[in-house]
C-alpha cells in the first residue's frame, strides 16, 4: 500500500492503495463521484467516465490511481453552478440527450472546447466527441446543444428551455437537466448502508454438461458473505417471458445451454472481493457438440437443444391467393437470398439490479427493466415468495432496445440478498453484458416476388429462418413480426409466407428496436430495387405504384381504413430524391410499415395513476418504462392538455405501488396504451377541477386511468368476420445520398407520427433511430465463434461515431390515428427500419453492386468508416 495525493476539485486528497486500482472506481466508491460512468471499462471506448486531469480530458477507467500522484482532476461536482446551468439548459433546450447516460461525459468535453478561444464547427465538434459513444440521439442534437454553448460564452444568446407545455410543443425532457449533470442516479449510482456486491459465474462452454459445482474456495475467502448456486434457489428456477425455459442458475446434472448461463453467484463485502471469489467457484464441465446452425438444428436428429421446447421454436404461416400461379403469371420475377447479422445492443448503461431487504419483511428491488411487473412475477416466483413481499421501483436505465425485456441478473440479486439478509447490488462487465442479454436476431430469408409489365406487384414467396439462440425469449413473436411485415408497406395480391424461429446454442435473439422487421425490409426493399431495374423505372416510382393506401390489404389480409400516411412520406421526400438523382448523385430508397402494440390477438391494456399530493404535486403513475425514448415527459404532456395543469406538477414514477402491469414496454406500445390510460385519468382529475376544486382541496384523491385494446386477431383468425391484425402503423420513407466517393452523405427521413406529441423528442429519435439502422447496414455485427460472441469491444462491434454520421433531414408527418392518444401512432422502431434498405439501393446505383448480406463492410460506404473492425480468421465464425 502506499499514499497517493492529488487534488480533486480543488481539495487536496489523500488515500492509501495499493496503486493498480482503476481511478474511476475509485473517485466513484471512495469519493462518491458519481457523474462519471462505467460504461467500456477499461476499453478507453465510450467516454463516459471522463474527467479534466491538468486541464486535458481523459478517461478513467484505463488510469490506475498512482497515475495522477501530484496531480489535479475536475469533474462536473467541481464546476460552477452558473456554468453548469449553462451546459443542463443548452442539452434541454437542444434535445441533446435522452437516456442521459453519456451525457455527463459529453458535457465536461464541451467544457474543454468550448473553454478553449476559437470557432468550431461542427465538423470539428463531431471529430472531437470521437471518443464517445451515444447509443440514442445519432449526435445530431448533442453538436447542437455544443454550438448553443459555445455561442452563449461569446456573449450569444442563452439557451432557452421550455418548462410548461401540452401536446405538439417541445416540452423539456424529464429530469433532463440532472441527467445531463449526472445527478439523477442509475442503479449503480444508488449507495445504501450496508451494501454487498454481488457477481455471477458465467459458462465458458455454449453446451456441455454441469457434472461439478464446489463453492467450498470462494466461501472460504474472507468478506464473502454468500455463494449460490441452483441449490438455494427455494422456488422455480425456471423464468421467461412467454415460455418458462430459461434457468437463473444452472444446476449439477444439467447442460448449460450458451455462454452466458449462471451456475453461480457471490456476495462480497467488496466488488474486488466478490470477483475473487468468483473465480474459486470450481465447477467441473464435460463439453459437448453444440448446435450452432438454426438450419440444422430444425433437421430430425438433432440435439435437442432446450430442455422445455423442441427445437422448432414457432412456425408462422400467411397465405393470400396463388403465389405459384401468380408468380408463373407475372411479367417479371426475381429471387434472391438475403442475410442480415446478430447485432448487439450496446446500451451504454450495462445490467445492474439492486435487492434492499426491508423492516417489514418485503425485498426492494431497483429494477432497470423494461417491465417491472414481469420482474416482480418471475422473481417472487423464484424465491417462492408471494408477489407482494416484493415491492420494485424502475430506475430509468441506461438506453435499452429491446434488450432489458428479459430478466438478467434480477433474480440472482434477489436470491443474494435473502440469503445474506443485506442489500446487494449485481452490475455486469460490459463482456458479461455481451454474453449475456439477448441479441437482435440473425435471419435468412428467401424470396421470390413478380410484378406485371407496368411495375405493380403480383406476388411473393418468401420463407424466413431466424436463429433464436438457447432460450425462447420473445424470438417466436419476432420472427411472426418479420412474417406480418415480410413485404413491407406494399400491395402483393398473392403472398405466401413462411417464417421459422429455431433454437441453437448460440445467445439467445429476442427483442431489438423495429423487431424483426429491419431484417425484412432489407429482403423486400432489394427486390422492389431488382424489379424496378427490370420494369425500366426509377426506386421512387416504383414505390409509388405500389404503396399501400387507405382500403387496401395489408399482407396479413387486414384491410387498412385509416391513417395509412406512407405515400404522404413518399411524397414528402419526392423533391430531394429527385434533386439527387438529376445531380448524379447515388441515391436510394426505401418505404416501411411497423406496428404499435403487439396485436395478433393480444388483449392489450395500459393504466394510469393521478395522485394529488398534499403539497399540490400530482404522481403520475404508469407501468411503462422509461428507457431514454421520452415516456415520463409524453405522459406529463398528456397529462398537461387534458387538465390545463402547469407540467412543474406532475411527478411521474414507474414502481409496483399501484397494480399497473401492462406487459413490456416493446412493439411501441408505451405512448399508445400509456398514453390513452393518461388522458382517461386526467379526464377525471379535470372534471374535478372544473367544479372549482383545488388540488389542495384534491390531495389524496386517486385517479384512474384505463384502457383496454382487444379488437386484434391472431394469425389466420378473423373477429366479426374481418382479420385486424394490428391497431395501428408507422409509416415512413428514407432516402441515402452518397458522395463521389461513395460514402454516406445525406439521410431524409420522413415518417408518419400520426401526432407529433413533443415534435423536438420525436425528431431526435427519428434522428437516433437512423444512426443505429446506418451503423446495422454498414458496420455493425456480433459474430460468435463456437457460440462465444468473438469481441465485447465498443469499436470493434461497430456503432459508428459522430464523425461518421452524415446530414440528416427529418420531416414530420402527421395522418393522425383515431385510436391513438391525441393522434399519435408511436415511432421508437420504424425510425431504422427502412435504412438498410435505402443504403443498400445507393451502394446499387454507385458502383452496381446489389448486396444480398448485412452488414456491408466491402462496400464504399463502409470502407470510409473506422469502426467495425474485427481482426481474426473469419471462417468459423458464425
Amino acid at each position: 500500500m502506499k499514499t497517493v495525493r492529488f487534488r480533486l476539485n480543488g481539495e487536496p486528497r489523500e488515500l492509501e492503495a495499493s496503486g493498480d486500482e482503476p481511478l474511476l472506481d475509485v473517485l466513484r466508491e471512495t469519493f462518491k463521484i458519481k457523474s462519471i460512468k462505467p460504461g467500456c471499462g477499461p476499453q478507453k471506448e465510450c467516454g463516459c467516465c471522463l474527467v479534466l486531469i491538468e486541464g486535458q480530458p481523459k478517461v478513467t477507467c484505463s488510469i490506475k490511481i498512482a497515475q495522477v500522484e501530484g496531480r489535479s482532476i475536475l469533474t462536473l461536482e467541481g464546476v460552477s453552478d452558473n456554468e453548469l446551468q449553462l451546459y443542463a439548459d443548452a442539452f434541454q433546450a437542444a434535445a441533446g440527450l435522452q437516456c442521459g447516460y453519456c451525457t455527463p461525459g459529453l458535457v465536461l468535453r464541451t467544457k474543454y472546447l468550448t473553454d478553449q478561444d476559437r470557432e468550431l464547427t461542427r465538423d470539428e465538434i463531431a471529430k472531437a466527441i470521437d471518443g464517445h459513444l451515444c447509443r440514442c440521439t445519432g449526435y445530431v442534437k448533442i453538436i447542437d446543444a455544443i454550438e448553443l454553448i459555445h455561442k452563449a460564452k461569446r456573449g450569444g444568446a442563452l439557451p432557452t428551455v421550455i418548462d410548461n407545455g401540452g401536446v405538439g410543443e417541445s416540452l423539456q425532457r424529464w429530469q433532463g437537466g440532472d441527467l445531463a449533470l449526472g445527478r439523477r442516479p442509475f442503479v449503480a449510482d444508488i449507495d445504501v448502508a450496508g451494501l454487498l456486491h454481488g457477481v455471477v459465474v458465467l459458462s465458458p462452454h455454449a453446451r456441455a454438461l454441469v457434472k461439478r459445482i464446489d463453492t467450498t474456495k470462494a466461501l472460504a475467502l474472507p468478506g464473502v458473505r454468500a455463494v449460490a448456486t441452483a441449490k438455494a434457489v427455494p422456488g422455480d428456477r425456471w423464468v421467461g417471458l412467454i415460455y418458462k425455459d430459461w434457468p437463473c442458475f444452472v444446476a449439477e446434472g444439467e447442460e448449460v445451454r450458451y455462454v452466458g448461463d449462471v451456475v453461480a453467484a457471490v456476495a462480497a463485502d467488496t466488488a474486488r472481493i466478490a470477483r475473487e471469489a468468483a473465480k474459486l467457484v470450481e465447477v467441473e464441465y464435460e463439453p459437448l457438440p453444440a448446435v450452432l446452425d438454426p438450419f440444422e438444428s430444425v433437421k430430425p436428429g438433432a440435439p435437442q437443444v432446450n430442455p422445455k421446447h423442441a427445437n422448432v421454436l414457432s412456425v408462422t404461416r400467411i397465405e393470400k391467393g396463388d403465389a405459384d400461379a401468380a408468380l408463373a403469371a407475372s411479367a417479371h420475377v426475381v429471387t434472391g437470398t438475403w442475410q442480415t447479422q446478430r447485432i448487439e445492443h450496446l446500451f451504454l448503461e450495462t445490467e445492474a439490479c439492486l435487492a434492499v431487504p426491508l423492516p417489514d419483511g418485503r425485498l426492494h428491488m431497483y429494477s432497470q427493466g423494461q417491465g417491472i411487473f414481469d420482474d416482480r412475477r418471475q422473481v417472487a416466483a423464484i424465491l417462492g415468495e408471494p408477489e407482494d413481499k416484493l415491492f420494485v421501483e424502475l430506475v430509468p436505465n441506461g438506453g435499452a432496445f429491446g434488450g432489458r425485456e428479459d430478466m438478467t441478473i434480477q433474480a440472482q440479486t434477489g436470491l443474494l440478498a435473502r440469503l445474506t439478509g443485506r442489500p446487494v447490488r449485481v452490475t455486469l462487465t460490459r463482456e458479461e453484458s455481451v454474453r449475456m442479454h439477448p441479441k437482435r436476431h440473425p435471419l435468412t430469408m428467401t424470396y421470390e416476388v413478380g410484378c406485371d409489365a407496368e411495375g405493380h406487384l403480383t406476388a411473393a414467396k418468401v420463407r424466413i429462418m431466424g436463429d433464436s439462440g438457447a432460450y425462447a425469449s420473445v424470438g417466436g413473436k419476432v420472427l411472426e413480426r418479420a412474417a406480418g411485415h415480410a413485404v413491407g408497406p406494399y400491395k402483393v395480391p398473392a403472398i405466401d409466407i413462411e417464417s421459422t424461429a429455431a433454437y441453437t446454442n448460440n445467445p439467445p435473439c429476442g427483442a431489438m428496436r423495429g423487431f424483426g422487421v429491419n431484417q425484412t425490409s432489407f429482403a423486400i426493399e432489394g427486390c422492389l430495387d431488382l424489379l424496378a431495374e427490370k420494369v425500366g423505372i426509377d426506386g421512387f416510382e416504383m414505390r409509388w405504384r405500389n404503396v399501400l393506401r387507405n382500403g387496401d390489404t395489408y399482407t396479413t389480409g387486414q384491410i387498412l381504413e385509416r391513417a395509412v400516411g406512407v405515400e404522404k412520406t413518399l411524397a414528402a421526400i419526392k423533391d430531394d430524391y429527385y434533386a439527387a438523382k438529376n445531380a448524379g448523385r447515388a441515391v436510394g430508397i426505401a418505404c416501411a410499415l411497423k406496428n404499435s402494440g403487439l396485436g395478433n390477438g393480444a388483449i392489450e391494456r395500459g393504466h394510469a395513476r393521478l395522485v394529488v399530493q398534499p403539497d399540490g404535486t400530482v404522481d403520475l403513475h404508469t407501468g411503462f418504462t422509461e428507457m431514454g425514448q421520452g415516456l415520463l415527459t409524453i405522459l406529463t404532456q398528456c397529462a398537461v392538455e387534458v387538465t390545463h395543469l402547469p407540467a412543474e406538477v406532475f411527478r411521474p414514477q414507474v414502481n409496483t405501488r399501484f397494480e399497473l402491469g401492462a406487459g413490456q414496454t416493446t412493439g411501441s406500445r408505451a405512448t399508445l396504451l400509456a398514453g390513452r390510460a393518461m388522458i382517461d385519468a386526467a379526464e377525471k382529475l379535470r372534471a374535478d377541477l372544473a367544479q372549482g376544486l383545488s388540488l389542495d382541496q384534491l390531495a389524496g384523491r386517486v385517479y384512474v386511468g384505463e384502457t383496454v385494446i382487444d379488437d386484434t386477431t391472431a394469425p389466420g383468425e378473423t373477429k366479426n368476420g374481418k382479420i385486424k391484425t394490428h391497431t395501428t402503423f408507422g409509416w415512413a420513407s428514407q432516402m441515402v445520398v452518397l458522395d463521389d466517393k461513395g460514402a454516406l452523405a445525406e439521410v431524409v427521413a420522413a415518417h408518419d407520427v400520426g401526432r407529433a406529441l413533443n415534435p423536438q423528442q420525436c425528431t431526435a429519435q427519428i434522428e437516433g433511430a437512423v444512426h443505429m439502422g446506418l451503423g446495422y447496414a454498414l458496420t455493425e455485427e456480433l459474430p460468435c465463434k463456437d457460440g462465444m460472441p468473438v469481441t465485447a469491444k465498443l469499436r470493434e462491434i461497430g456503432v459508428l461515431r459522430a464523425q461518421h454520421m452524415p446530414k440528416v433531414k427529418v420531416i414530420l408527418v402527421e395522418e393522425p390515428e383515431p385510436d391513438g392518444p391525441f393522434g399519435a401512432k408511436g415511432v421508437g422502431e420504424i425510425g431504422l427500419v427502412p435504412t438498410a434498405g435505402a443504403v443498400a439501393g445507393a451502394l446499387a446505383m454507385f458502383d452496381g453492386t446489389r448486396h444480398h448480406r448485412l452488414p456491408m463492410k466491402e462496400s464504399s460506404a463502409a470502407r470510409a468508416i473506422n469502426v467495425g473492425h474485427i481482426p481474426g480468421d473469419r471462417s468459423d465464425w458464425h
